[in-house]
């Protein structure tokens, strides 16, 4: 006994149906780690600016307790 025609074609429907939303399941994940890698990239340079900042607030505070322990009245040049 052959199969009726009505059931093959809902059988193909079937089977581009799922290769459709695989495919954009695909595209979404795609994008995804795309996104993930610009923020991890963004989020390291944050970091880093943030630890420039940290160093140099640290050293104007070891350059302002080393002028107030040897008695120096003007401030020390910036040395970049």
């Amino acid at each position: 006994m052959s199969k009726p025609l009505s059931k093959i074609k809902h059988q193909i429907k079937s089977g581009k149906y799922y290769v459709f939303w695989g495919a954009c399941t695909l595209a979404v994940m795609a994008g995804q780690i795309y996104v993930g890698a610009g923020y991890r990239g963004m989020s390291q340079s944050v970091q880093d600016l943030t630890e420039i900042i940290e160093i140099q607030i640290e050293l104007e505070e070891l350059r302002d307790k080393y002028q107030f322990k040897n008695g120096y009245s003007r401030k020390m040049p910036i040395i970049q």
